[in-house]
């Protein structure tokens, strides 16, 4: 599964570690993250990540 990067802060979701504290199970890809899911350090959406 591929990692995505955030274009504001440089955060790097990455599928293998999904994001638990924010209810999202490791193994999850960002492709099925919930289109309400925004960055966990600055708050930007989904839109505002790109592939690494």
């Amino acid at each position: 599964m591929d990692k995505y990067v955030c274009n504001l802060c440089g955060y790097v979701y990455d599928p293998a570690d999904g994001d638990p504290d924010n209810g999202i199970d490791p193994g999850t890809s960002f492709k099925d993250l919930p289109d309400d899911w925004c960055c966990p350090i600055c708050g930007a959406g989904k839109e505002d990540f790109d592939k690494e």
